[in-house]
């Protein structure tokens, strides 16, 4: 992470409203989340500021999300937060920052799904609205939606690193995992677009099911396996099965196969995250460890030994 040296806060975004947008500069405005890559401050009832802070690509995903997101929104059966204003650097703040539309619910890392059906079909029904062929010129995703295969490396890396902070209860199944997914056959289908960061805290629920999605940073044309991972992350144990048939077109094996192993990709970068927040060290955050290792519990399900062929769902 790579903190932008101003401090962000309520009267520097107050200040940067009323010279860009001085029509909004007098709504309530309160802290909402400091993400990953961008800080989101409540702006009134129905809107919402981002401003790039922690890494220097952020000023790109911003931009990216602001070209391509108003299209792809009104088809979504979820409400995502739709870029409305795009502000320029400015002495008051060097890097780009958007105002959206503002999308309640509760992250999934805080508030958990709990209604299988219920979530797995609303799941089913966003991403299946989702998945639909992008059109040339299509962004490309930071190492999200292509061969599984470019993992290897950084797979290897952290099944190691988990395994020596004993954070895994069976690395050897958690490998035989990925050893069948990066086996399956490549993604031969149009690339299709794609959310390509599908965790708990970017997911909102509401009564137990899922009612938001947000942080498009990652919007990407790709393998829609990469996005199918979430059912694993996302969902509560016994609705994987629900969600697979209930997206459309039904996913065929190899997809799935793919699917795990993004699924194991994202359970491992979240699981990292958490135990970080766990010791306090930054950019950590501790609600995010729970899920993941529930995902992997999941995922190893009925693999017991390194030589046991690995479930294909």
């Amino acid at each position: 992470m790579a903190h932008t040296e101003i401090e962000i806060t309520a009267e520097l975004v107050r200040g940067l409203l009323h010279d860009q947008h001085p029509d909004l500069a007098g709504l309530p405005l309160k802290l909402g989340a400091r993400g990953w890559d961008n800080q989101l401050w409540r702006l009134g009832d129905d809107l919402a500021v981002r401003l790039p802070w922690a890494t220097l690509s952020a000023d790109a995903l911003l931009r990216k999300e602001h070209e391509w997101l108003p299209a792809l929104a009104p088809h979504l059966p979820l409400p995502v937060p739709v870029p409305q204003r795009l502000s320029e650097p400015s002495e008051r703040f060097p890097r780009p920052w958007i105002v959206t539309t503002w999308v309640p619910g509760t992250p999934a890392d805080r508030a958990p799904a709990t209604r299988a059906a219920e979530a797995a079909d609303t799941l089913a029904a966003f991403l299946t609205a989702l998945h639909r062929p992008a059109p040339e010129g299509a962004p490309t995703g930071r190492d999200r939606g292509g061969p599984l295969a470019d993992h290897a490396e950084p797979f290897a890396q952290a099944l190691a690193s988990a395994t020596e902070l004993g954070l895994l209860s069976d690395p050897d199944a958690v490998r035989a995992v990925w050893e069948d997914a990066v086996a399956a056959p490549d993604w031969t289908g149009p690339a299709l677009w794609l959310h390509g960061d599908l965790h708990p805290a970017n997911v909102l629920t509401e009564d137990g099911t899922f009612c938001g999605v947000i942080d498009f940073g990652d919007l990407c044309a790709g393998d829609p396996a990469c996005d199918l991972a979430a059912a694993w992350i996302l969902l509560p144990d016994g609705a994987v099965d629900r969600f697979h048939a209930a997206y459309q077109p039904v996913p065929d094996p190899a997809t799935l196969r793919r699917a795990r192993g993004w699924a194991v990709l994202k359970a491992f970068a979240c699981i990292f995250i958490g135990e970080a927040g766990v010791h306090g060290r930054p950019g950590g955050k501790r609600t995010w460890g729970p899920p993941a290792h529930a995902a992997l519990r999941r995922l190893t399900a009925t693999i017991h030994h390194p030589s046991s062929p690995a479930p294909k769902k």
